[in-house]
């Protein structure tokens, strides 16, 4: 069976992606002959699109031509005026729930229990918070020594993450929106892979005080440290290494149980992303996503401009009014953010995200949207909230990487899959990441760093059923801990980049 040369996603769509390079005079299906060399992933016009005309892909407008297009022409970036984004006011909400699920071929896993409640946790890990930049040169001095001198001690403790951050001083600590970043840091400070143990470092001088991050119950000599009231460096640092100690054998007595899939939450994301991000390894994390809350896991995805011009799709989605105006809400919030600072939601595609065929952010939603799979929202969250449902859930956050995965750290995800199509090392600290790459061509240029490979359905060597299962069992598996994925394997882990929208002083 030969590969096919194109993918077309609805019959509505006048344009179709090239499955590789399709060089000039190449017959592509029956009266479509490309007219000049089309790269791998990037449209082709399957008939003449005047001046104006709508140029559909998934069955919507991507937006409308600035010049005539012929019939076999290359479709780039340059070609397309973006249209006028959906409007949230005039959304139906519930108007198509999916219940007919596909159904999980495992509904357990081997998970910590959380003491606090709530997830549990894939990994047991000694977490240690901070107030404020300012602690992070001593207390990375300290880590070092923690992990070479106190981990070998305790083979139940997978790492010690310090979770150092830009935020605590410098900033309008009072400022409406400085709830983000507070609900963050907060939120992260009882991540469920923390076992429930606290260990909180400030400087002493800073306006995110430790009241601010820690509830008062828990606050006390045992899980709080100030640098300030000690008397230099080496008191600092065995101070921390003597608190690190007694936190680390507690946690050493953590043992996986057998937990039903209702204890797993999960966090959806894609970076780096193509044309084929949409046709494949999306589409096949929202199968997943559909096997994974048909057998009662929570599920979160995000990233605000990636949904904001599919969002009426979204909206039909959601269990209810309450949730639909919630979902209305953060998208509103997102534009006016936005606006403030005198851009639009047309800033988000990269130059990598163009190279890779997607010509603008209409395209690249309603392929990042397909991550989601079918099933109804059952809730929407603000930037870094808890969920209170369980099921599927929009976590708004903003599109970056860097930014979504703290985001959906302090919503307590214990694992990410991470969709990729034109590659990227990006990884978590607190929690695993499983990459998943869009095309064969990325995953045989990085092997050893993508964890699944999506590309055989663009070949038509795979459905989004085949790959979808075979990363619905490495999601279980990595979070039972009886794998790793490559970037935990690597230890790759991102800053954490705390979601700050409040001014900086």
């Amino acid at each position: 069976m030969s590969s096919p040369l194109y993918i077309k996603i609805s019959d509505k769509d006048n344009v179709a992606i090239a499955v590789n390079d399709i060089p000039a005079g190449t017959l592509v299906m029956d009266g479509v002959r490309a007219k000049q060399d089309i790269p791998q992933a990037h449209k082709i016009a399957l008939c003449d699109i005047p001046e104006g005309g709508k140029i559909i892909r998934y069955g919507v407008v991507l937006g409308y031509a600035i010049n005539p297009i012929g019939k076999g022409q290359w479709i780039n970036e340059k070609m397309l005026e973006l249209p006028t984004p959906p409007s949230v006011d005039e959304m139906k909400f519930a108007a198509n729930l999916v219940t007919d699920l596909p159904k999980p071929p495992v509904d357990t896993w081997e998970g910590y229990v959380n003491p606090n409640g709530g997830y549990a946790g894939t990994r047991n890990i000694l977490g240690i918070s901070t107030t404020v930049q300012c602690v992070t040169g001593v207390l990375n001095v300290a880590v070092a020594r923690m992990k070479s001198e106190l981990l070998p001690k305790y083979p139940n403790v997978d790492d010690i993450v310090p979770i150092n951050h830009a935020y605590g001083c410098g900033v309008a600590i009072n400022a409406p929106e400085a709830k983000v970043p507070i609900r963050a840091l907060r939120n992260l400070a009882k991540h469920p892979n923390f076992g429930g143990e606290l260990m909180a470092v400030g400087l002493g001088c800073e306006k995110f005080t430790v009241e601010m991050l820690l509830d008062q119950a828990d606050i006390s000599p045992d899980n709080v440290i100030i640098l300030q009231e000690k008397k230099g460096f080496d008191d600092m640092v065995n101070s921390l290494m003597e608190m690190a100690d007694r936190k680390l054998a507690r946690l050493n007595r953590r043992r996986r149980q057998t937990l039903p899939l209702s204890e797993l939450l999960i966090g959806m994301q894609c970076g780096g992303s193509d044309a084929f991000s949409g046709v494949t390894a999306n589409p096949s994390a929202g199968y997943a996503a559909d096997m994974l809350v048909k057998g009662g896991a929570t599920v979160l995805f995000s990233e605000v401009t990636e949904v904001r011009d599919g969002v009426y799709l979204l909206g039909e989605r959601c269990v209810s009014e309450e949730v639909g105006k919630k979902l209305a809400a953060e998208m509103k919030w997102y534009d006016h953010y936005l606006e403030n600072g005198q851009v639009d939601r047309s800033a988000n595609p990269t130059p990598g995200n163009k190279k890779g065929g997607l010509s603008n952010i209409v395209e690249k939603a309603m392929g990042s949207i397909a991550k989601s799979g079918t099933s109804p929202i059952v809730e929407v969250l603000s930037p870094a909230e808890k969920p209170s449902k369980k099921g599927l859930i929009y976590a708004a956050t903003p599109a970056s990487d860097i930014v979504c995965g703290p985001c959906q750290l302090a919503s307590g995800i214990g694992l990410q899959v991470f969709m990729t199509g034109r590659g990227t090392p990006y990884g978590l600290a607190i929690a695993p990441v499983i990459k998943v790459c869009s095309r064969n061509d990325m995953k045989m240029q990085w092997q050893d760093l993508i964890d699944v490979n999506a590309g055989p359905i663009a070949t038509g060597d795979a459905t989004i059923q085949d790959i979808g299962t075979q990363l619905f069992h490495e999601i279980v598996d990595v979070a039972s801990g009886r794998k790793q994925s490559y970037a935990e394997k690597y230890k790759l882990h991102n800053d954490l980049c705390i979601f700050n929208p409040a001014p900086i002083t």
